[in-house]
């Protein structure tokens, strides 16, 4: 055998050798593509109506939100209205209280002096009459 030859037998076997290496890798990599294929397709068909799903579900929040915010904004004006009631009332009380007391006072003044100016025109009069 020349020389040739051998290394062309040499080149031969590891050409041989590499084949027979490469023929399990790439089995197993048809394999894996084969299942990341797979996996896909039913992440394609379980995801859309699951996005589609969120949209709806986003859009509904996003209506509650809006919802909510109106009615913090009407129980706002409602509060504010409220308060606004509650001041008036405690004007009018201390106002009541106020002059309650002096009407009170103004009104014994009078029966008092209703009194008075009666036991002043009658006189000694308010016993019997001896005539």
């Amino acid at each position: 055998m020349s020389l040739v030859e051998v290394a062309a037998l040499i080149v031969a076997v590891a050409f041989a050798a590499l084949v027979g290496f490469m023929v399990p890798v790439l089995l197993q990599a048809r394999k894996a593509v084969a299942e990341v294929e797979q996996s896909l397709v039913r992440i394609n068909t379980e995801l859309l109506p699951l996005l589609k799903e969120m949209r709806v579900t986003m859009a509904n929040l996003n209506d509650l939100v809006e919802q909510a915010r109106d009615g913090v904004d009407h129980a706002s004006v409602l509060l504010h209205t409220a308060g606004d009631i509650g001041e008036s009332i405690q004007q009018v009380h201390n106002m009541v209280r106020g002059t309650g007391g002096s009407l009170l006072r103004s009104a014994v003044n009078m029966v008092f002096a209703g009194i008075q100016a009666a036991t002043t025109a009658f006189g000694g009069r308010v016993g019997p009459r001896n005539s």
